[in-house]
C-alpha cells in the first residue's frame, strides 16, 4: 500500500475525530448536570401539586392559560401549582427559544411575569423569524436588566435547565404533547375548561381529607 492510501486513511481518522469531538461538545453544551426547573406558586395547605408541561408557542397551551391561570388564583391557598418546559421543537420552531426567554428572566425573579407576556403575546412572536427582538423588548417591559437577560437567554446554564425539564418529562412515560398536566405525579387530561379543573381539584382535596381521618 502506498504512501497515498494511507494518507487518505489519515485524513478520514481526523474528520472522523472531528466529528465525534463536536458532537460530544454540542451535547455538553446543555449541561448534563442540570436540574429540572422548581418554578411554582401557591401556599399548598392541602398538600397537592399541580404540574404543567408547556410549550410557549403551542396553540393549545395558550388557549389552557387563562383558564389554569384563572383555576390556579382560586385555588392559590390549596394547591402548588408547577411549570415545566416541554418546547415540541419539530412543529413548534420557536418553542424553545421562548422556554430560553422564560427561563432567562427567571434568573432576574422574574419567570412568571415573562411566563404570562409570552402566552398573552403567543400569536406576537411565535410566527417571527427572530423572536428574540420580540423576548428583548419583554425584558425591557418587565423592568430585567436586558444585556444581562440576552447574556442568559444564549448561556449553557439555561439550556441545560430547559432540557432537564424534558429529559424529567421523558421519564414519566408519557406521550410527547402540550399542555400535559400531572396531578400528585398522576396524569390527568382535563379540558380546556375551568369547572372541569374544579371538580378534579375539589375531588383530590376531599380525597386528601379523607385520608387525614
Amino acid at each position: 500500500m502506498d504512501k497515498r492510501f494511507w494518507g487518505i486513511i489519515l485524513v478520514i481518522i481526523i474528520i472522523f475525530g472531528g466529528l465525534i469531538y463536536f458532537n460530544n461538545k454540542n451535547s455538553d453544551s446543555g449541561n448534563s448536570n442540570a436540574q429540572p426547573t422548581n418554578h411554582v406558586m401557591g401556599e399548598n395547605s392541602k398538600n397537592i401539586t399541580l404540574l404543567e408541561y408547556g410549550d410557549y408557542q403551542c396553540p393549545a397551551c395558550g388557549s389552557f392559560y387563562p383558564i389554569v391561570k384563572q383555576v390556579v388564583e382560586k385555588y392559590k391557598g390549596d394547591i402548588k401549582f408547577q411549570f415545566r418546559n416541554l418546547p415540541l421543537t419539530q412543529i413548534h420552531p420557536n418553542a424553545f427559544a421562548g422556554a430560553r426567554a422564560a427561563e432567562a428572566a427567571a434568573l432576574q425573579n422574574k419567570f412568571w411575569e415573562m411566563h404570562d407576556l409570552l402566552y398573552e403575546q403567543q400569536t406576537t412572536w411565535s410566527e417571527s423569524s427572530n423572536p428574540k427582538d420580540y423576548f428583548n423588548q419583554y425584558a425591557e417591559q418587565l423592568g430585567l436588566n436586558v444585556e444581562q437577560f440576552k447574556t442568559d437567554f444564549a448561556s449553557s446554564k439555561v439550556n441545560g435547565a430547559i432540557n432537564a425539564d424534558l429529559a424529567a418529562f421523558n421519564k414519566t412515560g408519557a406521550a410527547m404533547q402540550t399542555p400535559t398536566f400531572f396531578l400528585d405525579g398522576k396524569r390527568i387530561d382535563p379540558k380546556a375548561d375551568a369547572n372541569e379543573f374544579t371538580t378534579i381539584l375539589d375531588a383530590a382535596i376531599k380525597a386528601k381529607q379523607e385520608d387525614k381521618q
